[in-house]
């Protein structure tokens, strides 16, 4: 039951929201415009907010619904999580898209927010706080998103659910090491 919902879990992640809308109403293929990335940013900077909008809620649907079937399911935290990476994984290294998929922050936050709101808040607060000291949107969310292995240790979650909140955690922070570089190498240039 727990490898089923796992591996339905990866293939719904392989539905991009990005492609659908880019291809449904602008009739072009996303990885060929902008940073050639399907997510929720690089459709924003495309099409708008709406489309910005619209993609970041269908990709945080994703990992909603697995964390429902996993709670409905009654499987525990740490499966949970371990759905939550499995359709996380699905988002960036989509099987069915030649693994170039998007970032998987939306599909992240998503699946948080039904986990445990109360650890999505602290976890946006980390964002605010770092923000205006680092003044760079990724720098901020990797931070944040480093950070949650540190909130579940606070909320007292058992060791497997760690790990799998340390797995998630590298997945999308892996799938950011690109821009870390670029934005690294920006701010080595202007201090020097």
């Amino acid at each position: 039951m727990i490898l089923l919902v796992l591996i339905g879990s990866y293939f719904l992640g392989n539905v991009l929201t990005g492609p659908i809308i880019s291809k449904l109403f602008y009739k072009q293929e996303i990885r060929d415009k902008g940073s050639g990335n399907p997510g929720a940013r690089n459709i924003g900077r495309l099409y708008g907010k709406k489309a910005f909008v619209i993609t970041f809620i269908g990709d945080a649907m994703k990992g909603m619904l697995v964390i429902f079937t996993a709670q409905s399911l009654d499987l525990g935290s740490e499966i949970e999580l371990f759905t939550l990476f499995a359709v996380t994984l699905g988002h960036v290294y989509p099987i069915l898209f030649k693994f170039r998929g998007g970032k998987g922050i939306s599909t992240f936050i998503g699946g948080l927010l039904l986990f445990n709101p109360l650890v999505v808040a602290v976890f946006i607060s980390i964002f605010l706080i770092v923000y205006p000291f680092i003044k760079s949107f990724t720098i901020a969310g990797v931070g944040a998103v480093s950070s949650l292995p540190v909130i579940l240790l606070l909320f007292s979650y058992e060791q497997f659910t760690l790990l799998a909140a340390c797995l998630l955690s590298g997945l999308v922070l892996l799938a950011h090491r690109e821009n870390l570089k670029e934005k690294t190498c920006r701010r080595k240039g202007r201090d020097s």
